[in-house]
Order: C-alpha cells, then sequence, then structure tokens
C-alpha cells in the first residue's frame, strides 16, 4: 500500500488585527497634550502633510485636519512627514531606553549613578533625568529607592539580624536604613521585624488606576504600602501590632494627595509601574507633614 500523503502545513495565524483608535478619545488625548498617550497614536494633520506625537507643543489644528493612525508607519505610507518640533519616531527609542534603565536598576545591588545609568541607555544626563521621570512619575533615583525598600522588607523578614539585612539590601551604612525605617516603615527595623510589637497601626484602602492600594501607618510615618493585599494580610505582617481602620477625614485626605499622582506609561512593566507609583506616594504621603529639607 502506498503511503498516504503527508497533510499540509496548517496556515500560519493571522497576526492579530491593530486596536482601533478610539478617535474621541484621541482627540480629547491630542487636545489635553497627554504625554501618556504618545506612543499609542500619532496624529497627522492634513494642512501641513505632518505627523505629531498627541503631546506636541504645536498650536491645534482644526477637528476636521486631524486624523489619527496606529504607528508612524501607517502615517508615512499615508503620505505624512514626521513633525521637527516632537519628533514622534522618538517615542519608541525613549520608552525602549526607560525599559532597559529600569532592568539595570533591578539588576544593580546599589543605587548606580545618574551619569552611568543614563551612558548605559545612550543619553545626555540631563535629558534622560526628565524622560525617566515624565515616564514614571519618579527620578531614576527614586525608583531605586523604592527597590530598595522593597527588597529590605524582604530581607528584614529573612536575614538573623538587621544588619545583615540592611546590607542584602544595598544600603552602604546602618544610619541612612534607620532613616529610611523612620519615613518607610512608621517603626524602627526591630520592631517591624517582630511585627510590629506593640505598635499602632491605622489603615485604608485607596482605589487607584493600577489597582488597590493597601496605605498602613503609625503615628512616626508609612508603616507599609501594598497592591494586592487588604487588612487581614497586614494583620499577618504585623501580628504583634494594634490594627485599626482609619478614620474617614483622614481617609479622604489621604485619597486626594493619591489622586493628584501621575500613573507611569502604561507601556511600561505592571511590575515597573506599581514600584514607581508606590514610591511616588511614598514621597507625598511623606511631604505631608515634614518640613521641605527633610521630603524624600
Amino acid at each position: 500500500m502506498s503511503p498516504e500523503p503527508p497533510s499540509p502545513a496548517p496556515a500560519p495565524a493571522p497576526a492579530p488585527a491593530p486596536t482601533p483608535i478610539d478617535e474621541d478619545s484621541a482627540w480629547d488625548a491630542f487636545s489635553r497634550r497627554d504625554r501618556l498617550a504618545d506612543g499609542r497614536f500619532v496624529v497627522t494633520v492634513r494642512t501641513t502633510g505632518i505627523y505629531c506625537r498627541p503631546s506636541c507643543a504645536a498650536r491645534r489644528p482644526r477637528r476636521e485636519h486631524v486624523r489619527f493612525h496606529a504607528t508612524p508607519e501607517a502615517a508615512r505610507a499615508a503620505g505624512f512627514r514626521p513633525c521637527l518640533r516632537c519628533l514622534p519616531d522618538q517615542v519608541a527609542r525613549d520608552r525602549l531606553a526607560v525599559a532597559r534603565a529600569l532592568a539595570l536598576l533591578e539588576e544593580a545591588d546599589t543605587v548606580p549613578a545618574l551619569t552611568d545609568l543614563a551612558e548605559a541607555v545612550g543619553y545626555a544626563p540631563h535629558h534622560f533625568h526628565r524622560l525617566f521621570k515624565r515616564a514614571t512619575g519618579v527620578t531614576p533615583a527614586a525608583y531605586a529607592r523604592g527597590l530598595r525598600n522593597q527588597r529590605a522588607d524582604i530581607a528584614l523578614r529573612h536575614q538573623g539580624s538587621v544588619t545583615a539585612a540592611l546590607y542584602e539590601a544595598g544600603y552602604a551604612a546602618p544610619s541612612r536604613f534607620y532613616a529610611d525605617s523612620e519615613t518607610r516603615r512608621g517603626m524602627t527595623p526591630g520592631r517591624w521585624r517582630r511585627g510590629g510589637d506593640g505598635a499602632a497601626i491605622t489603615w485604608t484602602m485607596i482605589a487607584t488606576p493600577l489597582g488597590q492600594l493597601l496605605v498602613a501607618m503609625t503615628v512616626r510615618g508609612l508603616a507599609r504600602l501594598a497592591f494586592d493585599e487588604d487588612a487581614a494580610r497586614l494583620a499577618e505582617h504585623f501580628p504583634a501590632a494594634r490594627i485599626d481602620a482609619l478614620g474617614d477625614g483622614d481617609a479622604e485626605a489621604i485619597r486626594e494627595r493619591i489622586a493628584t499622582l501621575a500613573c507611569p506609561d502604561p507601556a511600561l512593566p505592571i511590575g515597573a509601574r506599581r514600584i514607581a507609583f508606590v514610591e511616588a506616594v511614598t514621597q507625598a504621603l511623606a511631604a505631608r507633614d515634614q518640613p521641605p529639607e527633610r521630603q524624600l
């Protein structure tokens, strides 16, 4: 019996269609010069023959002269040229540089100098500082502090001593670690490590674009900021503390302050966005009752 002919190879799956652009939302973002919309689409202007970032600083054309394209390539294919003022083709390079910097910060054992970080991603330090803060809401140094604080929390729970924990987290000296703990843990590292050990902690949940955020504090500072946690999880972290819900007035004041913070670029990984946002919240809440020279 002759062998059967081989079955034909299955056809490759079609590429996913690009997400349709909601023109009303796109026009609104363009009208507001929304930087977070940069990279999601470009704006073409029929009367000038150019395409721009949504945040372009140029005067806004009439609505009927504007169209939206998903990518710069699509705009060029339609016969438009890039704006020389806002350089829309630069957006992808900028995002890659920020993403690379985030990875370098996560890999670093200590906080790298801005000049070294900027050089590693191919930008001048001053320009990259602005670019990073615009994308994440915090500076590279602040993001690195947020990472270090996250590592310190983990190290405090698993290391045999506070000294071992602070060096594992990347602190160069105990003094900085103890000073940070006043603001970022609301108690000494030893008490925090012992599950709160008699501390009084109040908490509330705040809805944010990145999810529900647990905010817990003592009279001395923040005790915990975390996504995907609730009062039950807080009690697990601090079994030796007295824990109560924050009063409505204080909770609303915190909610209003957090609502003023810009969210990181949605094109960045969700984990990095949450670290940056938590650090921005830390700075905003720590600044409420401190003079400028003591703010983070």
